[in-house]
């Protein structure tokens, strides 16, 4: 079975399964393809993290991390000398080192079956010949095209060939890409055997890659901060990444484990929400209802205040997380390992996650929404700086949210980056200011074997940075999530990684992998994956059924994204939750924000039951994209 954001994926990483490929064979693949068919999504240029389970070792699941570092170049008084006091939205200046490709081919050599030439020929098929342009890929170009047409020329021609945005359902290609991929392709095939092919591969990425990206960001270029900057990546930053597989931090929820990755992601706060919410009982966990959506938002908000005050690419306190906490994985140079100083720094996941902790947590909450901003205290430890909270920032559409979407302006699961762009009804001026909002992809796959990977490819947006000519794509914007302020955990530092959201999970019942979920969405992946999990394991909905649900999401904490503002009180709906629930949340103290009846969450998920062997899929219907196939 698989599922993902888009049909085309779905099918490819499907017709995989049929030809006898497992899991991660199809999930390469079509990831590959996602590269290709969701451009405003997710790039080559970006990045990547999966939580996965081997059926040669089922009770061990493991974190694929393709999150590449900051830059060797990328310091807080470099970035302060340009005149910035945020890591800009968009521009090479926010890039990270590209991580997707070397993790994806990383997962095909150690857990794949087939040859770099079979999984590759998919994705340059729809790069060479074309595939008919999303309606929202079209969107997003057409928000964009004045700052094309006036500061990035490289992203006007690729994208705009005939002067205009293309039209939904225009066929598009992208050459340049489909002869990197082939140039992939020749490299394996001259290698030998599959697993020096994949090595081979992944040395020619680095080689082709790295010195165009270098030459290329060394011209000064719009970011979002309205200035013209050089990027600071190198060629060096590029040979030497190397993607890990990690160890992952797991939480007890009822009967299950949940299993995520370490606080270089945002996946501990969905753990320690559930751990807070094992305290009450079921009637206050359904997300339908007044007590229900009240508890789990406030719950949520304390959880995201710990993220935003405690975690980070520093390594976990080794004498307090426990097994059960997972750590990092060994140190690469350039894969981003902890700075020298982390042991003092260390992410307290022992701590965050204990039962203790968590009650006291609980205490916290009231019958009123909290406006507030509340990280906890840890024991002997000075607590990091409260990240600053901006309120002046705003747009016309609900946080997490694409503007000029057909739904009452709030688009399906939208909620990464936002990048400055020109109107497209006015004359291009440099001055002009607008938001578009870029977002991520996710892919769902499991095997007859119970192979089972959830994956989240993101970055690299077409709208992130200008396209580099000789390779195809752009660069990606995770350094946003960085801030320019030594004392915090998720700190701009070189070599380090910043705190994704990409947060993809597997649940394991007795050991053995049930079920692999997850969603684009940025802040709200988790928030909007907690309703899911709370309707499937407590609630005893079908996966297809909770992800039809109304969802809802807070919005009460500090965004990951530049211009890094936040709503207090914030919770943005569905209006299907229901008039009367609305209102009762609205008399709590939430500040609401109607978003439309079907605009928020993306998710897809397969299952498996081990007893039986029978395997499911679900997929998203907001948007009429997302899609689930299976035999």
């Amino acid at each position: 079975m698989a599922a993902s954001t888009h049909w085309i994926a779905t099918a490819t990483a499907q017709s995989v399964l049929e030809r006898g490929g497992n899991a991660f064979d199809a999930a390469c693949a079509g990831a590959f393809v996602l590269h290709v068919v969701e451009p405003h999504l997710n790039g080559p240029g970006g990045d990547m993290t999966a939580v996965l389970a081997s059926a040669a070792d089922p009770g061990r699941p493991r974190v694929l991390a393709g999150q590449g570092p900051a830059p060797a170049a990328a310091t807080m008084e470099h970035y302060r000398s340009e005149g910035l006091d945020l890591v800009p939205g968009s521009g090479a200046l926010a890039s990270a080192v590209p991580g997707a490709v070397d993790a994806w081919l990383l997962l095909l050599r150690e857990h794949g079956t087939w040859t770099v030439r079979d999984v590759l020929a998919h994705a340059i098929g729809y790069a060479r010949d074309g595939h008919p342009v999303l309606e929202r890929v079209a969107l997003t170009i057409a928000a964009v095209q004045g700052l094309f047409r006036e500061h990035w020329p490289t992203s006007a021609a690729h994208w705009m060939p005939g002067g205009a945005p293309p039209s939904p359902g225009d066929l598009v290609t992208n050459p340049a890409y489909a002869d990197l991929l082939e140039s992939l392709v020749e490299a394996a095939d001259g290698a030998g055997s599959r697993g020096a092919g994949v090595d081979a591969a992944r040395r020619r990425w680095r080689e082709l890659t790295g010195p165009a990206i270098e030459e290329f960001v060394r011209t000064p270029h719009r970011h979002s901060d309205g200035a013209d900057h050089a990027g600071v990546i190198t060629a060096a930053d590029v040979a030497g990444f190397r993607a890990t597989f990690e160890e992952p931090v797991t939480a007890r929820f009822r009967d299950c484990t949940v299993a995520k990755t370490a606080a270089w992601g945002q996946g501990p706060a969905l753990l320690q929400t559930l751990t807070i919410l094992d305290g009450y009982d079921d009637e206050f966990l359904d997300p339908s209802t007044v007590a229900g959506v009240h508890t789990i938002a406030e719950a949520q908000k304390l959880a995201l205040a710990d993220r935003d005050v405690w975690y980070g690419d520093v390594a976990p306190s080794c004498a307090d997380t426990g097994p059960a906490a997972g750590a990092t994985g060994p140190a690469v140079p350039g894969s981003g390992s902890a700075a020298p100083d982390a042991a003092a720094n260390a992410v307290p996941l022992g701590h965050l996650l204990s039962t203790e902790y968590a009650a006291r947590r609980r205490a916290l909450i009231d019958v009123t929404a909290s406006h507030e901003l509340r990280p906890g205290e840890v024991p002997g430890r000075t607590t990091p700086p409260v990240p600053p909270l901006r309120t002046e920032y705003a747009t016309t559409a609900p946080a997490g949210s694409l503007p000029g979407a057909p739904t009452g302006g709030a688009a399906a699961g939208v909620g990464e980056p936002t990048v400055p762009h020109e109107p497209a009804a006015a004359e291009p001026s440099p001055d002009a200011r607008g938001v578009t909002r870029g977002d991520t992809c996710h892919i769902d796959v499991v095997d007859r074997w119970g192979n089972m990977i959830s994956a989240t490819p993101s970055g690299g947006w077409l709208q992130s940075s200008p396209t580099i000519p000789a390779l195809g794509f752009c660069l990606g914007t995770r350094l946003q999530m960085t801030w320019l302020d030594p004392a915090s955990p998720s700190a701009l530092v070189p070599g380090r990684r910043p705190r994704t959201t990409l947060t993809p999970t597997l649940v394991l019942r007795d050991g053995e992998p049930v079920l692999a979920c997850g969603s684009p969405g940025g802040d709200q992946q988790d928030q909007w994956q907690l309703l899911f999990l709370l309707r499937v394991l407590v609630g005893g909905y079908t996966p297809q059924e909770a992800i039809d649900a109304p969802a809802w999401h807070t919005t009460s904490f500090p965004g990951s994204f530049w211009p890094r503002t936040w709503t207090p009180g914030g919770l943005v709906v569905e209006d299907r939750l229901g008039a009367d629930v609305i209102t009762a949340l609205s008399a709590r103290g939430h500040r609401i924000t109607r978003a439309g009846d079907w605009t928020l969450g993306r998710l897809s998920a397969v299952t498996r039951e081990p007893s039986t062997g029978v395997l499911g899929a679900a997929a998203n219907s907001r948007g009429a994209q997302g899609y689930a196939a299976g035999r």
